[in-house]
Parts: structure tokens; C-alpha cells; sequence
């Protein structure tokens, strides 16, 4: 008799975890907020002095120049888009990764204490002024968590 209101309790447990499980999102997907693709036949003409920081589940540009970009649209490792207003000379803007999605629908992994996959390394950030228009690259700094991981893959 005792063993017969264990199952039921088991039942549950393990239909709670099954919903909990579910409810988990593995992959940031929301179609209706798909981009456009990445137009990799267009060339990068140039390099910015413009500094791109990776800040935990934000991407922090620091503009050090003295030229402003508005109305252009932000590329991140060549697949993931978002629009900005301005980013003007001098200044410092946080963007949310999660702002950021590609052509599907996906948006890139920003991190954070219940991550389910690593964060999206920044690696290649990108401005263009017009869908047409040629890049101009920002500099991407590795965090001091991918500088150590270099250096242990040098020492090998």
C-alpha cells in the first residue's frame, strides 16, 4: 500500500520536471523578428577606431573618433543584425546582445547565470550606412576570459 502512494508522488515530480525542462528555451527563436542576410559580397573598406567591449549579456561600443554613424545597421560575426540610431563621436553605447538576430529568427547566446549554451563571443562587428554600402569594421576586444584560453592554448 505504502509503494502505491509513492508512484503517484514520482508521477508528478517527474511530470513537473518534464514541464520545467520544456519550458527551457535551448535556442533564442522568434521568426517574426528575422533580418536580412548578411551581404558577405559587399567588401569591409575600411577600419574604425571605433572599440567594441563585451560586457556580460551587453556589447559596449566606445566611439574614440570624432565621426557619428546614424541610421546604419550593426553586424555581429557576420550573421546577426541590429539597427542603430546614432552612435555619435566620443560617446559610449550598451547594446543588449539579445537585440540582435539573423535571418532566421535567432539571436545570438548573451550569457547570464542559467545560460543554457556559452555566450556568443564577439569576435567581428561591423557597420553599414545603406543595405548596399560597403562595411567599416570596429575593433572587437577579447575579453580577459578568451586572452587567458589563448594563452593556455599557446603553452600547449
Amino acid at each position: 500500500m505504502r509503494l502505491m502512494t509513492r508512484a503517484p508522488r514520482f508521477a508528478l515530480v517527474a511530470l513537473a520536471a518534464t514541464a520545467l525542462l520544456a519550458g527551457c528555451e535551448t535556442v533564442r527563436y522568434e521568426p517574426e523578428k528575422a533580418t536580412r542576410a548578411y551581404p558577405a559580397y559587399l567588401p569591409q573598406e575600411r577600419v574604425a577606431e571605433v572599440q567594441v567591449f563585451n560586457e556580460g549579456d551587453e556589447m559596449l561600443i566606445v566611439n574614440a573618433t570624432v565621426e557619428r554613424w546614424a541610421n546604419v545597421d550593426l553586424w555581429l560575426n557576420q550573421r546577426y543584425l541590429r539597427r542603430v540610431e546614432a552612435i555619435e563621436p566620443g560617446a559610449t553605447l550598451r547594446i543588449p546582445l539579445g537585440e540582435f538576430w539573423d535571418v532566421r529568427g535567432e539571436g545570438p547566446f548573451p550569457g547570464g547565470l542559467l545560460r543554457y549554451y556559452p555566450p556568443t563571443p564577439i569576435r567581428l562587428v561591423q557597420v553599414q550606412t545603406a543595405p548596399d554600402a560597403p562595411f567599416v569594421g570596429f575593433l572587437a576586444i577579447p575579453t580577459e576570459r578568451e586572452l587567458d584560453a589563448a594563452r593556455l592554448k599557446d603553452d600547449e
